[in-house]
């Protein structure tokens, strides 16, 4: 079930979300302060491609030092904007019953957005 969900995710909106993810991300890294970032856009990027049949899971060293300040970084420049954006996405497509698991997705998206550093999809 999660193959059709992520082919149909990818049909209507999911690859071209995941392609700006990763566009970003590759821009972002042109400096080189901005590559840790450009980084965890791209990594959002990959998840966004297929979020079905996955969970977010934090790492070991989810809360370390340096992932702590990133965090807080991403959170004030990037992370709250793309938490909108799709929790703005999830209320539209709950809307509608056929919506549902794909709000659903998009919930499931929004920690990795808020505070990508530490977290990761499988």
């Amino acid at each position: 079930m999660s193959f059709i969900g992520n082919i149909i995710w990818l049909i209507f909106g999911g690859f071209l979300a995941g392609l700006g993810y990763i566009i970003g991300g590759l821009l972002i890294c042109l400096t080189i302060i901005g590559i840790p970032f450009g980084l965890q856009s791209i990594k959002l990027g990959f998840a966004t491609f297929a979020p079905f049949g996955k969970s977010v899971v934090e790492t070991e060293d989810a809360w370390g030092g340096l992932n702590m300040i990133f965090n807080i970084l991403w959170v004030v420049l990037f992370g709250w904007e793309i938490a909108l954006a799709h929790l703005a996405h999830a209320i539209v497509l709950a809307i509608t019953i056929i919506g549902l698991p794909f709000a659903k997705q998009h919930i499931k998206l929004i920690p990795m957005a808020l505070i990508p550093f530490g977290r990761t999809l499988r």
